[in-house]
């Protein structure tokens, strides 16, 4: 490790912190007050989507209206993708003449891109149009970020509306809070950021692919296309699908380091602010900045660990005539570099997005245990935009919990009591995580059709399955590239658990929201757990890890750390 890699660390930290509180706000005006901003130039387009869809934004939804039309709107967005991918041969913008999509490959694309995951079992300049790119891929960046976004806002909306007479059941509209989120928060950043992205050399074209000789007299394609749009929302969006196989280690996807470092605030920005939004409508800013110490504090202790061992090169290597002075540079850019590389796998993991500019494969196994720990922490480190938020706080509801059981009263919340309904909400929450991972996972590694595509055997080909799984219910979309994961079984199975992951998991905490959202508000006393300060981050911090290590730490020990111990002596897989 080096000062250097340090300090662009805690620069990138220090941006996100400085974005925190104006953005917050921001989104605290566009869901929570009457007026959103800019009025005269976004209220136009926002009055005529309402008309178009036919939608009244004076109309309130109960939590069981709220979820069901968010289940309904994801459902139709699936179908009308995984349609797209199907006749993308008869469509416009194909100037390479693709096929159309296998149906197990469109199914899973479709529900990968649906539950905000973008993980793709395929190699996206070599198999989907410009239209599909498009209208199917970059279309439900937006509008599966809105949605996540929109959940989120709901639930903190039942933790934090007080007893209303006149509608007190309600949490909102869902269809207010998606066409709010995509016409006054995505859109308006992500035009100008992707015109810096245009500047700074990433591509935005309809071009055909260009073939042209190389100095030595081979041959070569350049695939071309509108790069730079679909870019900025994967990032913003924290959805992470590339136009290229290599994602953001592709010079026309990221070519310079101030793209790199654009891209990884792009990823933080939203679930960093949503922190401060929380605080805004709790009308307790401490209670959004005791969410960002907690998520803060485990963003640290993921990277610390990802840039040293990334740094100390690979144990295999050690003892050998090979110089490491440069870290494991294996996989990496060396625009990049170790210490943004690590950086930006440490972020990628801790939300959801699942964009990479290195190979998580060839990180050492301490250095690639800290992503796939990441994910199985539930995605709560800032997480992805709306579900680091909804998650956190389902957490926040078992911290509650469990210091209420140490001082034996009834746990509180926000002045609201945590009772039996909660609580069993909150670990149908929990539990559906670890359940589907371990379930195909283990599938997978004693079935011949779960390890024949696999490239590497022992401890590594585990983690390579139950990476493939963590992400996928995780909604993340990275990898461990060394599984080819485009078969039959893989694309049903991984579909499966990527929707398993999203809307299982989106039912609770909206059940819960309901449950909360009207029930009264109890003066605090003597005896009132505060929940807005060092100790309840610290409380929070150890409950998300004690959770997730009781989980997964049996597999781990089998996969990445039994690798790290065969690697110190000299073998490998």
């Amino acid at each position: 490790m080096s000062v250097n890699g340090w300090v662009q660390i805690l620069m990138f930290f220090l941006v996100i912190l400085a974005v925190t509180k104006p953005l917050g706000i921001y989104m605290f005006r566009v869901f929570e007050r009457d007026q959103q901003p800019l009025p005269r130039f976004f209220g136009p387009i926002e009055r005529g989507i309402y008309r178009l869809c036919g939608v009244d934004p004076r109309e309130q939804q109960t939590w069981t209206q709220y979820t069901l039309a968010v289940l309904l709107f994801s459902a139709i967005t699936l179908l009308v993708t995984y349609a797209i991918e199907r006749l993308q041969h008869g469509l416009p913008l194909n100037p390479q003449h693709f096929d159309p999509v296998p149906p197990d490959l469109a199914f899973n694309t479709a529900a990968s891109f649906t539950t905000n995951t973008n993980w793709q079992a395929y190699s996206g300049e070599s198999t989907m149009s410009y239209l599909t790119q498009m209208a199917g891929l970059a279309w439900h960046n937006f509008i599966s970020a809105a949605a996540g976004i929109a959940v989120a806002i709901a639930l903190a909306r039942g933790l934090t509306y007080h007893l209303r007479p006149d509608d007190a059941k309600t949490i909102g509209n869902f269809w207010v809070d998606l066409i709010r989120c995509t016409v006054y928060v995505l859109l308006p950043i992500c035009i100008p950021v992707a015109l810096v992205l245009v500047s700074q050399g990433i591509i935005q074209n309809f071009s055909p692919y260009v073939d042209l000789t190389t100095l030595e007299g081979a041959k070569q394609t350049l695939a071309m296309g509108p790069v730079a749009s679909q870019e900025v929302i994967k990032e913003f969006g924290t959805n992470g699908g590339g136009f290229f196989n290599a994602n953001s280690a592709h010079p026309f996807e990221n070519p310079n380091p101030l793209t790199n470092f654009i891209e990884m605030v792009l990823i933080f920005a939203i679930s960093a602010a949503l922190t401060y939004t929380y605080g805004r409508m709790a009308r307790d800013q401490k209670q959004g900045w005791a969410l960002f110490a907690a998520m803060a504090l485990m963003f640290f202790l993921g990277v610390a660990p990802a840039y040293y061992f990334e740094s100390t090169g690979n144990p295999v290597m050690h003892g050998l005539a090979v110089d490491q002075a440069a870290g494991n540079m294996e996989g990496k850019e060396v625009r990049f570099g170790v210490a943004n590389s690590a950086l930006w796998a440490t972020v990628t993991t801790d939300t959801s997005c699942g964009a990479v500019n290195s190979m998580h494969d060839s990180y050492t196994p301490l250095g690639g245990l800290v992503p796939l720990a990441n994910i199985q922490l539930s995605e709560v480190i800032f997480g992805g935009v709306g579900s680091g938020l909804y998650g956190m706080l389902v957490y926040v509801l078992l911290a509650v919990f469990i210091a209420g059981l140490m001082v034996g009263r009834t746990p509180e919340y926000l002045g609201k009591k945590i009772e039996a309904r909660e609580i069993k909400l909150a670990m149908l929450y929990v539990l559906i995580f670890p359940l589907v991972i371990l379930y195909f996972s283990a599938w997978s590694v004693v079935a011949p059709y779960g390890v024949s595509s696999l490239n590497n055997a022992g401890p590594h080909g585990l983690s390579e399955i139950l990476y493939a799984y963590s992400e996928a219910a995780g909604n993340n979309g990275s990898a461990f590239a060394g599984l080819n994961a485009n078969t039959p079984w893989y694309n049903v199975s991984i579909g499966l658990t990527m929707l398993i992951g999203r809307f299982l998991m989106i039912v609770p905490a909206l059940a819960i929201a309901g449950s909360l959202v009207g029930k009264k508000v109890v003066p605090a006393s003597l005896g009132t757990f505060p929940t807005n300060g060092a100790l309840f981050a610290v409380l929070l911090v150890s409950v998300v890890i004690i959770v997730g290590a009781l989980t997964f730490f049996p597999a781990l020990a089998l996969g990445p750390i039994v690798e790290h111990f065969l690697a110190q002596a000299g073998k490998v897989f």
